[in-house]
């Protein structure tokens, strides 16, 4: 039980990656904190995982995110996990209010996090931090230039973060999942057909989608002792994608 006594917190941790996270860090010892928009499934969820408890937080909001690092005592792992995308369209077909959408979600809520959470661990000594980024910010596909974009962000915050963190024993790393088995599969193919599929899939060499539980076994590496030289990397979980 490698995580016993921690307190780990993954936002967007009602559904998808953030999903089996939550159930892979509660089995292996830790006190999850699931942060997230959805109370109906993140209300149950907590309920059902042992060591686990929901707070509303709406991550791009200031005052949510303030009031969820201030309900809480410790913080030993802080996982950026939510994350949305935009319909797959030309770049001058995207709407403003998309582009903001994204930006907000994806990258203003590593801002706030971390505005929030880096006084508790720098008064600690110590800590974690991941950022799920995506292949998409290093391999972008065609018609999700701004989600793309939002992702090479993260990937960039992930490697001046961990520079700067590192004399306070505050490791940060991101993880770069190829496309999964998640709620926004379908809005990344623009449709879940058969024909798509296989297209997304002849670019993966192991042929399939990354799922919950592949994103979580590395991430509990990567915030776990065994992690301790390990920091400002974007750790690949693609299926051989990025080759």
């Amino acid at each position: 039980m490698p995580f016993t006594g921690q307190t780990i917190v993954v936002t967007g941790g009602a559904s998808g990656f953030g999903l089996g996270m939550v159930e892979k860090f509660s089995s292996k010892g830790a006190n999850v904190v699931i942060a997230d928009i959805n109370t109906a499934d993140g209300g149950k969820i907590a309920e059902d995982i042992e060591n686990a408890q929901f707070i509303h937080c709406d991550v791009s909001n200031s005052e949510s995110v303030s009031n969820l690092f201030n309900r809480l005592d410790q913080v030993d792992v802080l996982i950026n996990n939510a994350g949305l995308t935009h319909d797959p369209a030309p770049i001058e077909d995207i709407s403003e209010e998309d582009f903001d959408r994204v930006f907000a979600v994806n990258a203003k809520s590593v801002f706030l996090t971390s505005k929030y959470v880096l006084p508790k661990m720098k008064a600690a000594g110590k800590g974690v931090i991941l950022n799920i980024a995506s292949t998409a910010g290093i391999s972008p596909r065609p018609n999700l230039s701004w989600y793309n974009a939002s992702k090479g962000w993260m990937i960039t915050a992930t490697k001046s973060m961990a520079i700067e963190l590192a004399p306070f024993s505050i490791r940060v790393n991101a993880i770069n999942p190829v496309a999964g088995e998640t709620p926004l599969l379908a809005t990344f193919m623009g449709q879940d057909t058969p024909e798509n599929r296989e297209r997304f899939l002849s670019t993966i060499p192991l042929g399939r989608f990354s799922t919950p539980n592949d994103i979580a076994s590395a991430a509990c590496f990567l915030c776990s002792s065994d992690a301790d030289m390990i920091t400002g990397v974007a750790m690949e979980v693609d299926g051989g994608r990025c080759i």
